[in-house]
């Protein structure tokens, strides 16, 4: 049940239409641009197979092994074991990936939540979400989450200009579904098969459209091309460390008329279905996203905390309390968790999701403060990260032994040392891709005020209601319900 790595790698080699610079990608796994990345996600399917870390990495149920990662939870224990295989998983990496998996199956789990409501508009497609959840589960997919559209003019319905700038059927056949359009899609490239969704929110006066379509996708299916950005990880890892290994590939999928089986399909046509995945879609796959970022969190201490170490700053008042600044933040994402957990709610399919309101809220939390705590962090790192030279300065020529005089702090500090710490920090905090992460981070979810109305849409303001009510004395008469 659970795949090697190197199984992985084969499932990739399925003739999939793949472009970056323009040229055509033979194979994936060999690729420059996609070898670091894939070679990431394959060491998440070996360590599920190694005697120390397979107890952490796979459970067993009827004689079976499975993913902890995947395993759809049902018990507090199973998200405090999903925490210590995604800690297990990027300590042997020594870095943060995104996506791999873990943060986008949630988002089927959602689909199970909503069976009752999907059935209600179309019974047909009910079963097919059971049985995709029981297939990732079972034959350990790579399954991620076709997110936006290119959208066009956002002035215009879809239906008004160029109709292929959102995703839409323009078939029904025996056989399932055609679409066309594109999505943009972190990791399709690598991955075996995204959970296509909509993106329209704004639904008007449509009971019916084209355009509400919820499917599963096979990356190397008929007509899915894969157009990608040029990637990081050809700078080299003595330079910059993290983006030559975890720089994951962003693709806009386009969809050639491409044919969806039925059994693939989840929901069509219904703009209602559409908004109701849409309002539920993060309700599980926002708990492992916000764990992301708290790795982050302790990146950004780390480099913080060792350079004010080698310079001997630590000990000043100013520095420690931009430090504590960061810790409060990284603390701050990290109760949140432990917080949602602890307060879990059992959702309409009987699975354990995360206490929502504290989720969401832990989200904006992260999100909406990592700007200004990357900067914090820049400012204790110091310029030394926009003006040192490369490695390849530091060994050769008559520029190496001036380095090695003016890098080297001390006997425990040599310029070795500093140059990778420098490196480190300039790839986490300056660089391109270091940019590109952070503007992940503020849409890769959604951007920021539809975070913050997934955060007052699961609070429950009756309690705050009912306190000012009996507090202030109102008669009876004033109603606790919303009139927006």
């Amino acid at each position: 049940m659970i795949r090697t790595g190197e199984q992985y790698r084969d499932g990739l080699r399925d003739g999939r239409e793949v472009w970056i610079d323009g040229e055509r990608v033979e194979d994936v796994t060999r690729h420059p641009a996609f070898k670091p990345i894939i070679d990431a996600k394959a060491r998440m399917y070996d360590l599920a197979h190694e005697p120390e870390s397979a107890p952490t990495m796979t459970y067993t149920e009827a004689g079976d092994c499975f993913s902890t990662l995947l395993r759809p939870p049902t018990e507090h224990e199973h998200w405090r074991e999903k925490r210590r295989a995604v800690d297990l998983y990027f300590n042997d990496i020594g870095g943060v990936v995104t996506r791999v998996g873990d943060e986008t199956v949630g988002e089927m789990w959602s689909l199970l939540d909503g069976r009752d409501v999907l059935n209600e508009l179309d019974p047909r497609f009910g079963d097919n979400i059971d049985r995709h959840i029981a297939r990732v589960l079972a034959e350990d997919i790579f399954h991620v989450s076709a997110n936006t559209d290119p959208k066009g003019d956002r002035s215009k319905r879809p239906h008004d200009q160029d109709p292929d700038m959102m995703v839409h059927v323009v078939k029904e056949t025996d056989s399932g579904i055609v679409l066309r359009g594109a999505k943009y899609e972190t990791a399709a490239s690598y991955a075996d098969q995204a959970f296509l969704k909509p993106t329209v929110g704004a639904w008007t006066d449509e009971e019916l459209s084209d355009y509400a379509v919820g499917c599963i996708v096979r990356m190397g299916a008929r007509g899915v091309k894969h157009l990608c950005r040029a990637g990081f990880a050809g700078k080299g890892a003595t330079d910059y460390p993290l983006a030559s290994r975890f720089d994951e590939v962003d693709t806009l999928l386009v969809l050639d008329d491409v044919l969806i089986p039925w059994g693939d399909v989840f929901f069509y046509r219904h703009t209602k279905a559409a908004a109701f995945i849409r309002g539920t879609l993060h309700r599980y796959s926002a708990f492992p996203y916000v764990l992301r970022i708290l790795y982050t969190a302790d990146m950004l201490i780390g480099a913080a905390l060792w350079n004010a170490r080698q310079t001997g700053l630590d000990g000043l008042q100013a520095v420690r309390e931009k430090l504590a600044d960061l810790v409060c933040y990284r603390e701050g994402i990290n109760a949140h968790l432990v917080a949602a957990i602890a307060e879990a709610q059992r959702s309409p399919s009987g699975l354990l999701m995360p206490h929502q309101s504290l989720l969401y809220a832990g989200r904006v939390h992260a999100c909406s403060n990592l700007p200004q705590m990357m900067h914090i962090a820049r400012e204790l790192c110091g310029g030394q990260i926009c003006v040192t030279p490369n490695a390849a300065a530091f060994v050769r020529g008559g520029s190496a032994p001036w380095l090695e005089k003016f890098y080297s702090l001390n006997a425990n500090w040599q310029a070795d040392d500093r140059r990778k710490l420098l490196a480190f920090a300039r790839d986490l905090l300056n660089s391109d891709y270091a940019g590109h992460r952070l503007t992940f981070v503020q849409f890769a979810q959604a951007p920021h005020f539809n975070h913050l109305n997934a955060v007052y849409n699961a609070f429950d303001f009756a309690g705050p209601l009912d306190f000012v009510k009996r507090a202030a004395e109102l008669s009876d008469r004033v109603s606790d319900t919303s009139r927006g």
